[in-house]
């Protein structure tokens, strides 16, 4: 009797398991399936002179080498300074800690392009340093555009990002074993080198590949500052979106040799990761110490310095959104709600239906990421290990690709999807499906399996104790990571802007359009109402979880 109800319990949980893959399947494994074939089956035939022209163009492989140089300089560049703050946040007692931890959390959801247009109205040829720059030094100072600007845009936006992971990954570190490494003469440097580096090094990997991923196949920054500076994400949407002109085939070529490039550095990051891979419980964590004197002062400056650097982007979008504008030109003195008048007015359907897909794309992740990791948690099968490392793959996936994939699949028949509100939640939830499978994997291992089988005891059947007892007990641990999750699918950019029209546009995309047409006063005004509601969000999830928030992969 108990193995039929076993068995009946196992053939359910496969049964929807298979369910909510076929979701994910449509709109991920079969949009990457016809963006492949796209690039290499043509006008029905086999037809690869998209690669050819690919590897065999300079043009695409400056640009292939332009995308390599930004994502491989800033990623450098920001393990530097991300694993600067967070040592310095975890050694000393830094005054106003907590507003800090919450304003780097909050720069962390601004999209790259929001924080690329924030720095071109600070240091572009009519920003604010620029022209003091220009007066207080009698020069022309020709702006934060180019590579360097690029560079500096994305160093900005990953630190933030670089020291709450690497936080996490120094809270495992036990004070003892410093100290013992101290009194054997193991100071300075090579600590640093010997204790710290092997047990960061996983996290710092991670954090890594997501820096380098999100600058690799980013294309509104380098549109915005690069000025000619062109790069692959770029170059994939001009081939299929261009305003001059438009090959399907290049943008299924070029998407997939993109596809390509990030699969191998991810397959590169993992190998390393896990052999270098350090485990330790902090019976006694590092303490903060309360310096004095050039030491204090120097911490000091460099936390405030690198954080203003992370919220001046907010700051300077929702100072110019109370701005008067006429176009691209901001008045200098003069204040208004207009901006926020003809915000509402013309992109009034924008704000509301952002909203409305965020909580729908949430729901989705919250029912096929439960599902998914507590089948195979609790009712491991080939079929529930398949899936679980399937819906994996969208983390890899560079959002461009992603949107053009989903594109070629969806503009025609059999199935017409393109420019509908279905396929942008589909989209998003697909986005953000890996990370919440992950984070309700991990707190079913601490759940114990006695405390289903107590309930089931006492005559309660497996559906009843997965909704009475041990989703209740999910719940608390998976929140944090649901509300994340919306605020990441409301900011949304790369993949959504393929397949949208005028009447799904969200906020991010209308954002981003009205920069392009010039409507500075519009696009502050959006991004002031966007940022103001990740930040609302993020800013009870901190305070609700009392600033013990871990960032841990």
């Amino acid at each position: 009797m108990k193995r039929r109800k076993h068995t009946r319990e196992f053939t359910i949980w496969n049964v929807m398991t298979i369910i909510c893959f076929s979701f994910f399947a449509f709109f991920f494994l079969y949009p990457l399936l016809r963006m492949i074939i796209g690039g290499i089956y043509v006008d029905g035939k086999f037809n690869f002179d998209s690669y050819k022209k690919f590897f065999t163009s300079r043009y695409y492989m400056s640009a292939v080498a332009n995308s390599f140089k930004i994502a491989l300089t800033s990623t450098c560049i920001s393990i530097v300074t991300g694993t600067t703050y967070a040592m310095i946040m975890r050694h000393v007692k830094i005054k106003g800690k907590k507003l800090i931890d919450v304003l780097l959390l909050v720069s962390t959801i601004t999209p790259p392009f929001l924080g690329g247009y924030s720095w071109i109205l600070l240091g572009g040829r009519v920003g604010y340093f620029t022209k003091f720059i220009n007066k207080l030094f009698g020069i022309q100072f020709p702006g934060i555009y180019g590579f360097w600007g690029i560079i500096f845009t994305f160093v900005v936006g990953s630190t933030a990002t670089m020291y709450m992971y690497i936080s996490g990954a120094l809270k495992n570190l036990d004070s003892s074993l410093v100290e013992a490494a101290e009194n054997l003469g193991c100071r300075g440097l090579r600590k640093i080198i010997k204790i710290y580096i092997p047990l960061i090094l996983p996290t710092v990997l991670s954090t890594a590949l997501l820096s380098f991923m999100r600058a690799f196949a980013d294309f509104g920054t380098a549109e915005l500052i690069g000025e000619g500076y062109h790069v692959l994400g770029g170059l994939i949407y001009s081939s299929y979106l261009g305003e001059v002109y438009r090959d399907g085939a290049m943008a299924s070529a070029l998407s997939s040799i993109t596809l390509a490039f990030t699969a191998i550095i991810f397959m590169i990051q993992r190998y390393f990761a896990t052999r270098k891979n350090v485990e330790m419980n902090s019976l006694h964590p590092i303490e903060q110490k309360d310096y004095k004197g050039i030491k204090g002062i120097l911490a000091h400056a460099y936390i405030y310095f690198m954080t203003t650097l992370s919220i001046l982007p907010i700051l300077t979008v929702t100072y110019n959104s109370f701005q008067k504008s006429a176009g691209q030109v901001f008045v200098d003195g003069q204040y208004s709600l207009d901006s926020y008048a003809k915000a509402f007015s013309r992109m009034g359907k924008a704000i509301s239906r952002t909203y409305i897909f965020g909580f729908a794309a949430l729901a989705l992740i919250l029912v096929i990421g439960i599902i998914t990791s507590y089948a195979n948690v609790r009712h491991r099968s080939t079929i529930t290990k398949t899936v679980d490392t399937l819906t994996f793959f969208p983390f890899i996936v560079p959002g461009a690709v992603l949107g053009i994939a989903t594109i070629l699949a969806f503009n025609g028949k059999p199935f017409y999807l393109t420019g509908t509100s279905i396929i942008i939640i589909a989209i998003w939830v697909i986005r953000r499906l890996p990370y919440t499978i992950r984070s309700s994997t991990s707190v079913l291992h601490q759940i114990g399996a006695s405390v289903e089988e107590a309930s089931q005891s006492l005559g309660a059947n497996g559906i009843h104790t997965f909704f009475k007892v041990t989703l209740p007990m999910m719940f608390a641990g998976i929140l944090p990571g649901a509300l994340l999750s919306w605020v990441s699918c409301i900011t949304e950019l790369s993949s959504s802007l393929f397949v949208y029209n005028n009447k799904n546009m969200t906020m991010s995309i209308a954002i981003y359009t009205q920069i392009l047409k010039g409507n500075m006063g519009i696009a502050s005004a959006m991004s002031t109402i966007l940022l103001v509601s990740a930040a609302t969000v993020l800013t009870i999830l901190f305070t609700s979880s009392k600033g013990k928030m871990d960032f841990g992969l």
